[in-house]
């Protein structure tokens, strides 16, 4: 959507972010535990949004931050069990917006 600044570039904007933190959690589990530097280099994404992804994670229960870098919590597994059926619920949602 580019510069987009409209309400569906926003929200555009935060699906996009949904879509990092997933990706960031999913590269966590493979080569947990891992650093800030190490998951910015992995992803190709800037280590202040590394680390503010990592904040969020870590306060939703889904990171835990240790000594040797991040790793995920026990929450990890649920977590993306119920990735379809919240993406659901959300296509959903949208869907209702729709025939307003």
């Amino acid at each position: 959507m580019g510069n987009d600044t409209s309400i569906f570039g926003r929200a555009a904007e935060e699906a996009d972010l949904i879509g990092r933190h997933i990706e960031m959690l999913r590269v966590t589990k493979e080569l947990q535990p891992i650093g800030i530097i190490r998951l910015s280099e992995v992803l190709g994404i800037p280590k202040h949004k590394v680390r503010y992804s990592l904040r969020l994670l870590e306060k939703d229960g889904l990171i835990v931050a240790t000594n040797e870098g991040a790793m995920v919590s026990d929450r990890y597994e649920e977590f993306i069990r119920e990735l379809p059926d919240r993406f659901d619920r959300l296509i959903g949602h949208i869907n209702e917006i729709r025939r307003i």
